[in-house]
Parts: structure tokens; sequence; C-alpha cells
């Protein structure tokens, strides 16, 4: 039995994460002796409906901006957080914001910190978030910045500066900026987790055969065909969660990959990046 003390307060938060209920929530904190993962893990394997991630309703506010090169060969997202709602839809901030995108994309600084000690408009753009908090009256910070190089990289913004992505292709071809803004979309709504089966990582491997193989002996299944609806299950995870070979949202007869080997023979996704508002 759990020695942990669970408050109010932790039981919320893993309902505000998950959606699950109160009793479910406490419960589950109690089983995983406090430990959240392990809370959530505890959650699905009893059946409950988990959402995927409620966070963003504590999310700090801001923009998302993916800009690319003029050539294609370059691509870049910043997240430039402020804390209202109405200060990140001011177009002034989105200016701002927009400049701290120009300035990576011309400079390719290696990280947040060689971003902010760039000079934009012959100030260091670390005493122009100062300057800018100071005007606006609210904490302005960079707090993501993501780089792809490519054949063929393609960005986009996804619902308001809230959401952005990047896609490198496997090379530039003709239709290649439509069909890596159709990926992009893809991206934006279907949040992959890997770009391949291979690309998967063994702890989340491990952890869907764990939950799928309790989930089916809680439905009575025998011991000796656990292993192998786990693996059906598992090859589920993959074809939902892996963007290869995920249904592609405008077509669902083809997976991504068949549909780039249609837009040109061998055509596919060499790498991708995510970046959500407060996730």
């Amino acid at each position: 039995m759990s020695t942990v003390q669970i408050s109010a307060a932790d039981v919320n938060k893993l309902r505000q994460q998950t959606g699950a209920g109160m009793m479910d929530c406490k419960k589950a904190l109690v089983e995983a002796n406090g430990d959240f993962d392990a809370a959530v893990d505890y959650l699905r394997k009893k059946g409950a409906k988990v959402a995927a991630s409620r966070s963003d309703r504590e999310s700090n506010e801001g923009v998302v901006i993916a800009k690319t090169t003029a050539d294609g060969k370059r691509g870049i997202i910043v997240e430039v957080n402020c804390e209202t709602d109405f200060v990140a839809k001011n177009t002034d901030f989105i200016a701002f914001a927009t400049s701290i995108a120009e300035l990576a994309i011309a400079n390719n600084p290696a990280s947040i910190e060689a971003l902010t000690e760039l000079e934009l408009n012959g100030t260091k753009l670390a005493d122009q978030i100062l300057d800018q908090t100071g005007k606006i009256g609210e904490k302005i910070g960079v707090s993501k910045y993501e780089v792809i190089s490519g054949e063929k990289v393609v960005a986009y913004i996804h619902g308001n500066y809230r959401l952005g992505v990047l896609v490198s292709l496997s090379a530039n071809v003709a239709d290649a900026d439509e069909a890596g803004k159709d990926v992009a979309m893809q991206i934006a709504a279907m949040n992959p987790v890997a770009l391949d089966k291979g690309d998967v990582d063994a702890r989340t491997i491990e952890r869907e055969l764990e939950i799928a193989k309790d989930q089916i002996r809680a439905e009575g299944k025998p011991e000796d065909m656990v292993e192998k609806i786990a693996a059906g299950k598992l090859n589920k995870f993959y074809k939902e969660s892996t963007l290869l070979n995920q249904e592609f949202v405008k077509d669902s007869s083809k997976t991504v990959a068949q549909f780039l080997d249609g837009v040109s023979k061998g055509l596919t996704v060499v790498s991708f990046k995510r970046v959500q508002l407060g996730a």
C-alpha cells in the first residue's frame, strides 16, 4: 500500500490531464505511489478513457512561427511566449515573433541561447525581449527552437500561430511544396510519435505492450493468446502513431508513405518537427 500522501491538487491535476473521474484518478495515484506517468498507465490498463493530452489548458500563451530558407533546404520553428491571449493576438507581438524567426533563418544559431545573443535591428535579441517585456507589461520569452535541413523542407503554421510543423522530404520534386504541406497538415492533426516503426523508442514499445497485455488479460483471454493479440495491438499502434504508416487524412485508402510514392517514385519523409504552443 502506498505511503505517499496524495493531495486533492494532485488528483485534480491528473483529472485535468486525462479526463478520467476523480475517484479513478485518486486510486490510480495511490496505486502508482504518486507517479503521474505510472498513474496514467494504470488508468489505461483499467480501460479508463484517457485523453492523450489536455495540458494545453495550463499552457503559456504566445505564438509558434515556422519558416524556411528561400532555397527550401533548411527550416526553423520558434515558440515565443507571453502571458495572455490578448497579447498573443496582437499584431505587434506577432510581428516581433516573426522577426525572431527571420533572425534564426538568417543566422542558423545552434540553440535558444545562441539565438538570443544575436543582434536584431542593432540590439541584442535578449535586450529586445526585455524591452518588449517592459513595453507590454508581460513576461516575454523564447521557449522552443527547432531546426531541420534536407533536400526540400516545407513549413506549415496551423491554428492562428498555435502549432508549427516542419517536414523534410527526400527530394525536391515537382509538387514537393504541395505534398509537403499535405504531410505537414497530417502531422498537425494526427501528432505521430515517430517517423516509422523503427524510430519508436524501446521504452514506448515496452509500455504499449505491457498496457495491451494487461487489457487482454482483463478481458479474460487465455494466457497462450496474450502475446499474439498484444503483437496485433502493437501493429495497430504503429499504424495509428507512426507518420509513414498512418492512413493519409486526405485519402484513407492510402498510407502517408503510399501517398508520397504516388507523388514521385521513392519520395519519402526524412524527418519532421512539430511544436504546439505550451505542449
